[in-house]
């Protein structure tokens, strides 16, 4: 039993690797990614309590959106957790690495349908904002991967922006 435990334990090997891209970047990147990926969790969250709890004329659309979205969130945090793998950092492995993962107390409290879009659309906001900061400094540093991964990312949240504002338009 004592193996199998300590075969479980998760254990970073960052002194290990030498692909071209600096310990200290490493980190730094890393510490983004892993921003990013709360971001994605919490939208993810948001996004499935909105499809749960959306009334009125925007019920079918934003109810099919938000499906869409949500599965596509999820699948991308998994993206995102390997990547930040793949530099030799560890995702998220404690609740106190994890407490910005969920929407805070009465964030998601809305009424309308266009209040949970609006709320919606803010969050994609945020998360292109960062993305696109962390792509260029992937870039810079001939992080290639990490920028094609941000770049499909960054598709996605646009896409969404657009497909919720649309929603919206009168």
């Amino acid at each position: 039993m004592a193996n199998t435990v300590k075969a479980l334990k998760a254990h970073s090997h960052e002194e290990d690797i030498d692909i071209g891209l600096s310990g200290t970047y490493r980190a730094e990147i890393s510490k983004s990614l892993t921003e990013i990926l709360a971001g994605t969790y919490r939208l993810t969250i948001k996004s499935h309590i909105y499809h749960w709890n959306v009334v009125g004329p925007l019920f079918k659309p934003l109810h099919e959106l938000t499906e869409e979205h949500y599965e596509a969130l999820f699948a991308s945090a998994d993206i995102i957790a390997e990547r930040i793998r793949a530099l030799g950092h560890l995702a998220p492995v404690s609740m106190g690495d994890t407490s910005n993962l969920t929407p805070k107390k009465g964030e998601t409290d809305h009424d309308t349908a266009n209040e949970m879009i609006a709320d919606l659309i803010a969050d994609h906001e945020a998360a292109v904002k960062l993305m696109r900061k962390t792509g260029g400094k992937a870039g810079d540093a001939g992080d290639l991967v990490t920028e094609d991964m941000l770049t499909a990312r960054l598709t996605f949240h646009e896409k969404a922006l657009w497909m919720l504002r649309a929603i919206l338009s009168q």
